[in-house]
């Protein structure tokens, strides 16, 4: 068994976590560039100044991306480098890395995915209140109408905002990611729908460039699935994954798909009454969510996990304890296989569009062998699963188009600094030297056999 014909096989990255030059060539400071330097704020202090040095390297990625037969490569553009200032003069220097950066993939054969926002806001729109203020969604569409307008012709993928679970609830509930806030839910919604509006706006801006662009956003959040494979999709399960419980009994709320994409796919906010957002979301003006409600080609995906549901003594599902000693990855998140076959149909179940995988992978131990090489076995095993989960959803009809690994290297990893380690290419930060691990010639079999080899 195989995934389907013209499945697309890629990997991906975000440009503060792996670009450093924070700032060469006109660059302007970032709120993570803030962030990071604040004392306490991440792991050992560490920030992302050098990152990878992709900015100076990136030629060298592309060069064993494309030797791995990876086809697609989804990475963002950092907005202060190419508008380091609220005048809107743009930075051609900061286009011009861009330029071979996506230059550089098309004579390698590789698809260049563009996101436009993965969480480094300028750190002058932050100064005039962020996501906070209205008139950042405005600036995003002139931010998005330029990279559009400039990148026609070359870039047909976009996604235009990742993750608004973390921006908002990680940057503005917990505090611990860039730029650091901690608001009350109803500031919080403010921080949301302007986020809402941001994607909006932008998709309007990419289509008037490019009309035929393939256009989604990436979202993460609760997924749960039953211990089994059913034919129909248990109502708990649904339940479960699409509904909030109070934010009482779950501090992390915010980390849900319903609140990003029932509003970007289906028009309005959802019906979820336990969230602390019910009440605001009443008060949105239609005009705002006509205009958030964009036409999209495919829902993006950032998988890592999910909560397993088994039967209780009545025949109704429920979250089931994790037992001692669970499969872990080395950041402690929960190895659930299973959830790359429950959530694209459960995501497909309540949006009926295309979706891809645009992040899904784990943080391992990762070092450099004494044969100079990098074993990872746990990266193997892992994709291995889950990968088999979705291609059995493939297999059921289920539209995903495309798989994105998180990450193509080891990169800066936001608040956790260089300690985890996500990338089928290990970085030696002492140096730069990059050392494709076994993973990385497992993947290049799975993508050469289109999954044939699980």
């Amino acid at each position: 068994m195989h995934f389907p014909e013209n499945f697309m096989w890629g990997t991906a990255s975000a440009a503060y976590q792996i670009e450093g030059a924070p700032s060469e060539d006109g660059k302007s400071p970032s709120i993570w560039d803030t962030f990071s330097h604040i004392p306490g704020k991440t792991y050992n202090g560490h920030t992302g100044d050098i990152a990878c040095d992709a900015y100076h390297l990136y030629e060298t990625d592309l060069n064993l991306m494309h030797n791995l037969g990876i086809r697609h490569y989804r990475f963002s553009i950092a907005w202060s480098r190419i508008l380091p200032d609220e005048t809107d003069n743009v930075n051609p220097a900061g286009l011009d890395y861009y330029d071979r950066l996506v230059d550089g993939c098309i004579s390698r054969g590789i698809e260049p995915w563009i996101t436009l926002y993965h969480w480094d806001l300028p750190q002058y729109l932050q100064d005039q209140g962020g996501w906070q203020n209205r008139k950042t969604a405005y600036a995003f569409a002139k931010y998005s109408d330029l990279v559009a307008s400039h990148f026609k012709g070359r870039v047909s993928h976009f996604i235009t905002i990742n993750e608004p679970q973390c921006i908002v609830g990680m940057g503005h509930g917990f505090g611990n990611h860039a730029p650091g806030i901690l608001l009350s839910p109803e500031d919080m919604f403010t921080v949301w729908h302007d986020l809402m509006l941001a994607h909006g706006l932008a998709c309007r801006a990419i289509r008037k460039h490019i009309p035929d662009a393939m256009i989604g956003a990436a979202s993460t959040g609760n997924l749960a699935y039953p211990d089994r494979k059913t034919k129909d999709i248990p109502q708990e399960a649904r339940d479960a994954s699409f509904l909030s419980l109070p934010a009482s009994e779950n501090p992390g709320w915010f980390f849900n798909h319903q609140w990003f994409l029932d509003p970007i796919c289906l028009g309005h906010y959802p019906e979820d009454p336990h969230s602390p957002w019910a009440e605001p979301s009443r008060n949105i003006p239609k005009e705002d969510l006509k205009t958030i409600a964009q036409p999209l080609d495919f829902i993006a995906l950032n998988i890592y996990n999910g909560h397993e549901m088994c039967l209780d003594e009545h025949g109704r599902y429920q979250i089931a304890e994790k037992y001692p000693g669970y499969p872990r990855t080395a950041l402690k998140w929960p190895v659930t296989p299973e959830v790359l076959y429950w959530g694209p149909r459960l995501i497909y179940d309540r949006f009926h569009l295309p979706m891809i995988i645009s992040e899904n992978g784990l943080s391992c131990n990762d070092k450099i062998y004494l044969d100079g090489k990098v074993h990872d076995p746990d990266r193997i095993d892992f994709l291995h699963r889950y990968l088999i989960e979705l291609r059995q959803a493939c297999a059921e009809g289920i539209p995903v188009l495309a798989y994105l690994h998180w990450a193509f290297t080891d990169n800066y990893e936001w608040h956790s600094g260089y300690e985890e380690r996500f990338g089928l290419v290990y970085i030696d930060y002492r140096n730069q030297e990059r050392i494709p691990k076994d993973s990385a010639y497992w993947y290049q079999e799975t993508i050469l056999t289109n999954g044939e080899n699980l």
